[in-house]
């Protein structure tokens, strides 16, 4: 793209939004023109935070506003058509996780925007994380050694009951694909690719038909092994999301510190400052506006988008089937 100014607009003006749309205003290089809901009242009160126009359909917004890029930020089971309707304009799009609810529409999406030739990636935080970043060179550099283990826990008290992500028919499903998606390409991105996995589903605690307390176990393709525990339902006070356990040594990614730890030592190494989840979007947002200029190539491709649908739809398959599936 010859532009060096990109003019954005967001499809979704939700609680998701608010953190793509304030990164948005940190680049000097780009602009929000534009921001689509059905609820006028929402929209409306949006666009004056922003200084933007509003539009309650997105066919509207592409009518009468130009534009180079979308972020989107509506529900799961409409990513697809949203996503599907820009592609075909020539729209560089930027979709909320999970990239779609099932297999067959992330590959329409990924054939779509390799037909235009513009950028689609899926939004996803933890990829913009600097210690997650890091983390993976630690591991990789073979500091830890062979690894063995992988744990992660995403769970904290939200009650879902009046939110669209308790409807699985807008949702795609419960907390397994809301936070799992998170989980598994975290364990996806440190430590090559999942083999197989299992997800089970524990007590039902909140009234609604989807699942909103499940642990995910997985084997990864270098045989590592994980646990997943994924909740709305309890708070689960730990220091760190992520702990990883190698044979000469384990690493921790944690909300407030991350660490790791060599065998024989007592002295624990600080290599990064905890979770800051608006860096990570402005961060995730520079090099969407990068890659729409042509600068840089996406870090997380459609492949990975289309991979992320194919880890989730086979953790609710073994859930549903009582056993391990393999990728």
């Amino acid at each position: 793209m010859k532009s060096e100014h990109i003019r954005l607009a967001c499809i979704g003006c939700g609680r998701i939004a608010q953190d793509h749309l304030y990164a948005i205003t940190t680049i000097e290089t780009a602009s929000i023109v534009g921001v689509v809901d059905t609820k006028i009242d929402v929209v409306q009160s949006v666009a004056n935070q922003f200084e933007c126009e509003s539009f309650t359909s997105y066919t509207d917004l592409f009518k009468n506003c130009d534009i180079d890029a979308v972020l989107i930020c509506t529900p799961p089971a409409t990513h697809s058509e949203i996503t599907s309707y820009f592609l075909d304009q020539g729209i560089h799009v930027l979709c909320e996780k999970p990239l779609a609810i099932n297999v067959e529409e992330g590959k329409n999406m990924w054939k779509k925007a390799r037909d235009a030739g513009v950028i689609c990636m899926m939004a996803t935080k933890f990829r913009f994380v600097e210690d997650i970043i890091r983390a993976k060179g630690i591991i990789e550099s073979g500091k830890l050694g062979n690894i063995l283990f992988f744990e992660n826990t995403l769970s904290s008290y939200v009650d879902m009951r009046k939110r669209w992500n308790s409807q699985s028919e807008i949702s795609g499903g419960g907390v397994l694909i809301d936070n799992g998606t998170h989980s598994l390409d975290i364990a996806k991105f440190l430590l090559g690719g999942i083999d197989s996995v299992q997800a089970v589903r524990g007590a039902q605690i909140q009234n609604f038909s989807v699942e909103d307390n499940v642990k995910v176990f997985f084997k990864s393709n270098s045989e590592v092994l994980g646990s997943i525990d994924l909740s709305w339902s309890i708070n689960k006070p730990i220091d760190d999301y992520v702990s990883i356990y190698g044979t000469e040594g384990s690493l921790s990614i944690g909300w407030n510190q991350s660490h790791y730890i060599i065998r024989g030592q007592s002295e624990k190494v600080q290599f990064g400052s905890g979770y800051n989840k608006r860096e990570a979007f402005m961060k995730q947002h520079r090099h969407f506006i990068d890659c729409v200029k042509g600068v840089s190539k996406p870090i997380i491709s459609m492949e990975d988008g289309v991979n992320s649908i194919k880890m989730i739809s086979s953790a609710y398959k073994s859930m549903n089937e009582k056993k391990w599936i393999k990728l």
